[in-house]
């Protein structure tokens, strides 16, 4: 068993009481003594602090002409680079020759670079893959020398507006760098939860200082890891590893929103890896798809419960990927893959848990509403 990584915040997690667990290679915080519940619902209400340190922060900086990095970069995926303005960052997704999703990120245009963030979990495998297919165009620079911290909720505006003022112009999706007593900060606009955020990368010597600044501020309470699964899972977002792989096509994983009509049509369409098979699920729809799923009761049903289309007998036709309870929405709510047949809203189904069938609705995704600030 490999020895578990820590971030910088590690002994402010435990100095607050979190609970720690094993993630991704990380010790990381599950929960504080608030519990999930209320951090989950704080974090609707006011602003939450998450530790991501864990995940990979990447840059990309040309060997040569700019305009090659970008092509290399956009043959990686089926999202189009091409376009976008310096100052933005758009959600891109890494396939394999079959269709297969191999990670999920961010990619932002600094001018300059670009900036990526991949997930922990998949962080070493990306580099490689970067280095591989861009070694002529590209330096790819793991940065090791920065945390990253996200402020997510409808006060994080406010609670980050003091110390840097330049967040409040800032949209969706914009990127910026700012100077501070902490270092310089790269910012982003987005997030994990629905809400309305920011994701902060901050010098390592500064990390500490900045998430007590933060937690200082009266709407900032820090957040773990079992209010993240929750939070995503209400705004119906992807978790990779569980409800996207390899195995998982972005069309099946209902991310056809994130390929632009450039990469489906037009001189620049496919020329990605598995283009075939994902265009031809653009074209003709896939066999299988993701949907929300809202069980009976209120007990939750968790991944891994397999689907079934009747009460008894028969074959299961699906499993859940993601599953638990919406503090939010009061009641247990899932996501998994179902047959394109039994994906419409309102389909009844069955989930077995401990030998027990019970029934299962198709709802639509997200369970609530988003509130980015457009």
């Amino acid at each position: 068993m490999a020895e578990l990584k820590r971030t910088g915040l590690y002994d402010l997690h435990v100095g607050l009481g979190a609970k720690m667990v094993p993630f991704a290679g990380y010790e990381m915080p599950v929960q504080y003594p608030m519990g999930v519940m209320k951090e989950h619902l704080h974090c609707r209400a006011e602003a939450g602090l998450f530790d991501v340190s864990h995940m990979g922060q990447v840059i990309l900086r040309p060997k040569g002409d700019m305009d090659a990095l970008v092509a290399g970069l956009e043959a990686m995926m089926p999202v189009a680079v091409a376009g976008l303005p310096e100052g933005r960052q758009r959600y891109g997704l890494f396939t394999n020759e079959a269709g297969g999703i191999i990670d999920d990120l961010m990619f932002a245009n600094r001018g300059d670079h670009w900036l990526l963030v991949v997930n922990a979990g998949c962080k070493e495998g990306d580099i490689a893959h970067m280095r591989a297919r861009l070694a002529d165009v590209a330096e790819v620079i793991e940065v090791t020398d920065r945390g990253l911290l996200a402020v997510q909720g409808p006060g994080a505006e406010d609670a980050i507006s003091g110390m840097i003022h330049s967040v409040m112009a800032m949209r969706f999706m914009d990127v910026i760098t700012a100077n501070s007593v902490f270092g310089e900060l790269w910012i982003s606009r987005s997030g994990y939860t629905g809400e309305d955020g920011f994701e902060i990368s901050v010098p390592t010597a500064g990390v500490n200082g900045l998430a007590k600044a933060l937690l200082a501020h009266p709407a900032v309470k820090p957040i773990g890891l079992g209010a993240r699964d929750s939070l995503r899972l209400e705004s119906g977002l992807c978790l990779y590893g569980h409800d996207m792989d390899e195995g998982v096509t972005p069309i099946e994983a209902g991310l056809s929103w994130a390929i632009q009509k450039s990469r489906r049509i037009g001189e620049k369409a496919g020329g990605f890896p598995g283009a075939d098979v994902i265009l031809a699920q653009l074209a003709d729809g896939p066999a299988r798809m993701r949907v929300g799923l809202q069980p009976e009761g209120r007990a939750p049903m968790r991944e891994g419960v397999e689907l079934f289309d009747q009460a008894e007998g028969g074959a299961a036709v699906g499993r859940i990927t993601s599953g638990g309870f919406g503090p939010s929405v009061e009641m247990p709510i899932a996501m998994g893959y179902v047959p394109r047949a039994l994906a419409a809203d309102g389909t009844q189904l069955w989930g077995e848990v401990r030998g027990k069938r019970l029934p299962v609705s198709v709802v639509p995704l997200p369970f609530r509403p988003s509130n980015y600030k457009r």
